[in-house]
């Protein structure tokens, strides 16, 4: 039975997306940029060309059942809630109509909390309009991933700093992307699990952004310094980068729940919730060549 993926481009998805293909899984990804993806089509992935808001789209890709993935992409343009809800229902009425008979949803950390929780606050709305329609879904709570350390790579090149309005002693689960396409590989290729499940996907180990620090500094062998800022300090130098107004908005309310501990983790850390890649290892291994390509530019 196909394996379908709606995010073939992103972090989780392209990783998700080769992890099948290894496994050699016949491998269906959805995508509007044949270009973006002719790698894992090269690699056997079959390709439907299109939009996620395309009913037709949706329709194609689970004509023969099987089993999806649905990522909830971060379009934040205004009117992002509405188009998130719309596509979850489009994609939860197709495949019930189309027999698939497993659904594995990304959703978030905090997703529960709801309201206040910035581009958060609609996933867990999505995980009630998959809920309501599939009978075997498993639903991935993934914690603060490593990745958004390098939306700082510039100042840790350029200051040996990085800048967020947000406790520095605040211990907070951090996971690689790649650990949560395993997780996900994982449901998508055995799926004799059945019912409706919540898996937290929670790194090896809590993590404060005062210890993270130390732990870049000892990979770089130099200081790198973790410098919390006011909530309108963070403002100012998300507008300074080009964000819009919405984004803003969004990513403001988005640090203000972190900061007031809306989006623990609800599901406890258990030996399932707790994957393999240490900070010290995506710093090694992703971060370390990211800031140097920064200090290069």
């Amino acid at each position: 039975m196909p394996l379908i993926i709606n995010t073939p481009t992103g972090n989780i998805g392209r990783a998700l997306s080769g992890f099948l293909l290894e496994e050699k899984a016949d491998v269906i990804i959805i995508g509007r940029h044949p270009e973006k993806v002719a790698d894992l089509v090269a690699r056997g992935a079959r390709l439907i060309t299109g939009s996620l808001d395309d009913p037709q789209v949706l329709q194609k890709a689970m004509q023969d059942g099987g089993t999806l993935f649905w990522l909830t992409p971060p379009n934040l343009v205004p009117g992002y809630p509405q188009w998130a809800r719309m596509i979850a229902g489009l994609a939860a009425d197709t495949a019930n109509a189309q027999g698939v008979d497993h659904i594995v949803v990304l959703s978030s950390v905090g997703a529960q909390a709801g309201p206040g929780t910035g581009p958060v606050a609609v996933l867990g709305e999505v995980e009630n309009i998959f809920k309501a329609q599939c009978t075997n879904l498993a639903v991935l709570r993934p914690a603060y991933f490593m990745e958004n350390l390098l939306h700082h790579t510039a100042t840790i090149a350029a200051e040996g700093a990085f800048y967020l309005p947000l406790q520095a002693t605040r211990n907070l689960p951090m996971v690689a992307t790649r650990d949560i396409a395993n997780v996900a590989a994982g449901l998508m290729l055995d799926t004799s699990w059945s019912g409706h499940r919540i898996v937290g996907v929670h790194g090896p180990e809590d993590l404060s952004h005062a210890r993270a620090a130390e732990i870049i500094s000892a990979e770089l062998d130099r200081t790198v310094t973790f410098v919390p800022v006011t909530p309108e300090q963070a403002r100012r130098a998300l507008q300074q980068m080009g964000l819009s107004d919405y984004e803003v908005d969004m990513y403001s309310e988005l640090y203000a729940a972190m900061a007031d501990g809306k989006l623990e983790p609800a599901e406890p850390r258990t030996a399932e919730t707790t994957t393999p890649t240490s900070l010290a290892q995506f710093v090694r291994e992703v971060m370390k060549p990211a800031i140097g390509h920064a200090a290069e530019a």
